[in-house]
């Protein structure tokens, strides 16, 4: 494990030891601040700019300072026009300023506050999580890689040869060591051929030994000088540059019949604002589908899918059928990331459960990375199902598939206080294996 060394000098009357931890206490505070936040308020408001007091006698950083009142103690302050020796200078706070206790006109200072964007609390609120299973399924980051043309390399494949710039470098390299072309070889060897032809004389004889030195110059200076050199060869470089992942897509089922009540169904809408909002800090874009049922189920949208009511039987079957015939139509498993949760309060039609275990059995959990269920229950009945796996026949269904698929996670919940453990609890980071 490396040790790193801050040698970094101090600042004048300042501690830099001493700001690293009052910096870690400001980081704590924020984060139970915004949770406490969370849990008092709406996690619909988890979306928007916080204003997070601390308490101002936790901003200052510790430093030595004289004792009051032990000892004589005298001061020199330049620049006094006011006061003469003998005056009695009143002391502060009596008035009500800074510090003092009772109500005046004096000034008193404020807590500490740190303004926070939506990023920045979004930052502290999903510091420690993560989206489940991506190690396993080589996908931990949430930024996919494209090759992009980055100019060229001396270095490379031969499949990556450019031989437009390759070309363009021989022939400079040609024309500035003065390689001779093919045509005046060609041609001086045309000439020697015609001499040869004609009757000796002894002019024509020096020119035919001239004619052949500078041939015999002209083919040595070619094959000296190659006509593509190892110098000339360029590749076209590729360099990997990160593309936004728009191949996921989220599915929040949710049970709208008559037996969830307004906290059922309120408990249901805040784990997926908390959800979504999750998802959009992963992923820059992301298809959301959202799919809500009684006796039969359909896609709707955001707004309806949160606020509108229904009235109705309860077939859980039937928002996972809904579900596989959209993947079917608009997002196949080779092309997307799938991820699913759903929430309900375990009712449903006898035998229905069944059905729906072989429909997670054998299509659901196939295409799914990821199914999360959630069961919330009464308050009364924590004690009692809290930690048992005794409940309703869709938990108990859903148990069994919990068992085949370890990328199947369910709980309970029965308050506003358990969403974010529970969250925490489904979408925590994976431990590499």
């Amino acid at each position: 494990m490396p040790n790193f060394i801050d040698r970094r000098l101090n600042p004048k009357d300042k501690s830099l030891g001493n700001r690293r931890r009052f910096l870690k206490r400001a980081r704590e505070e924020l984060k139970r601040t915004i949770k406490e936040q969370v849990k008092a308020g709406k996690i619909a408001d988890v979306d928007a700019k916080h204003f997070v007091p601390m308490p101002e006698d936790g901003t200052s950083e510790p430093s030595f300072q004289s004792a009051r009142g032990s000892g004589k103690r005298e001061y020199v302050l330049p620049g006094n026009k006011e006061f003469a020796p003998g005056d009695r200078i009143p002391k502060q706070g009596s008035g009500g300023g800074q510090g003092g206790s009772r109500a005046g006109t004096g000034d008193a200072e404020d807590d500490f506050r740190f303004v926070l964007s939506r990023e920045e609390v979004l930052d502290l609120f999903f510091e420690d999580l993560e989206l489940p299973d991506m190690v396993k399924l080589s996908l931990r980051e949430a930024i996919a890689y494209k090759p992009r043309r980055a100019g060229f390399a001396t270095t490379g494949s031969p499949t990556n040869i450019n031989v437009g710039r390759t070309m363009r470098n021989s022939y400079g390299r040609r024309i500035a060591l003065s390689r001779p072309k093919r045509e005046e070889v060609e041609a001086l060897a045309e000439e020697i051929t015609a001499l040869e032809a004609k009757p000796a004389t002894a002019e024509r004889r020096r020119r035919l030994e001239a004619l052949r030195q500078e041939l015999e110059k002209l083919e040595r200076r070619r094959r000296v000088i190659a006509y593509v050199d190892p110098v000339d060869i360029r590749f076209n470089r590729f360099e990997p540059q990160p593309l936004p992942n728009t191949s996921a897509v989220m599915f929040c089922l949710m049970d709208v019949s008559s037996s969830m009540g307004e906290r059922e169904k309120d408990l249901a809408k805040r784990f997926f604002v908390l959800l979504h909002l999750f998802l959009k800090r992963r992923y820059e874009r992301i298809d959301i589908v959202f799919i809500r049922h009684t006796h039969e189920a359909r896609e709707v949208d955001e707004e309806t899918f949160f606020y509108s009511t229904q009235s109705g039987g309860t077939v859980v079957s039937t928002a996972l059928e809904e579900m596989l015939s959209i993947i079917r139509k608009r997002y196949p498993s080779k092309e997307w990331n799938i991820y699913a949760a759903q929430a309900s309060d375990g009712d449903n039609i006898a035998g229905d459960s069944e059905r729906c275990a072989s429909l997670l059995h054998e299509e659901v959990m196939r295409l799914c990375q990821y199914y999360a269920y959630i069961e919330i229950i009464d308050e009364r009945e924590t004690e009692i199902f809290g930690a048992t796996d005794n409940g309703t026949s869709l938990w108990r269904a859903y148990r069994t598939v919990g068992a085949d698929w370890p990328n199947f996670q369910m709980t309970r919940i029965a308050r506003p206080a358990d969403i974010y453990p529970v969250f925490r609890k489904l979408f925590a980071k994976q431990p590499l294996s």
